[in-house]
């Protein structure tokens, strides 16, 4: 007797191979029938998903710009600036360490870049409000850069194919670390 797999499950195993053979090839060098043949599928199969390579990518990054859209709201709540900082610093690195196959796409191929544009905040207002809530609302120029060089360092830094041997939790401490000695924020006690 054979099962037939939902179609939740093909569409996940779907972006999980693209996400594979995105890293690999690139999304301008990634064609459907790639997809296809790696999950042993037709073409007209990824079709019934998805109607073109952006929509695979756009689904394939919509996790990660959705939890860095959730972020950068939820920490904007807090009343005090340090609050702000830790949280989306915090988060930050979380979210580039859970999700380093995706990061290293998003710092490297431009292919992608278009399902940032699709963030509810949009590429330039996602990057101002990680930058309003590290450098306030007037940032001076040293500000501005200190939190660009923040933000940008942890994504190159985290999708960086040279660390995938390192363990997430050694990561994560020294992404924190560094961003936080950047920013001038205080060091945290380990207990």
């Amino acid at each position: 007797m054979t099962t037939v797999e939902p179609v939740a499950d093909t569409r996940t195993r779907l972006l999980a191979t693209a996400l594979r053979l995105f890293a690999e090839h690139g999304v301008e060098g990634t064609s459907l029938q790639m997809i296809a043949d790696e999950l042993g599928v037709t073409k007209a199969a990824v079709y019934y998903h998805f109607k073109t390579k952006a929509e695979i990518t756009e689904a394939v990054a919509e996790p990660g710009i959705r939890e860095l859209d959730e972020l950068v709201v939820e920490a904007a709540k807090h009343r005090r600036h340090g609050e702000r900082v830790d949280h989306l610093l915090n988060g930050f690195v979380d979210l580039v360490v859970r999700h380093r196959v995706l990061v290293a796409l998003f710092s490297s191929d431009p292919g992608i870049d278009a399902a940032l544009a699709k963030s509810a905040h949009g590429v330039e207002g996602l990057k101002q409000a990680l930058i309003s809530i590290v450098a306030g609302p007037e940032p001076d120029v040293t500000s501005r850069v200190s939190a660009m060089v923040a933000f940008v360092g942890i994504a190159m830094v985290g999708g960086e194919p040279d660390l995938a041997e390192v363990d997430d939790d050694t990561l994560r401490r020294e992404l924190l670390g560094a961003a936080r000695k950047l920013l001038g924020r205080p060091r945290r006690r380990v207990c």
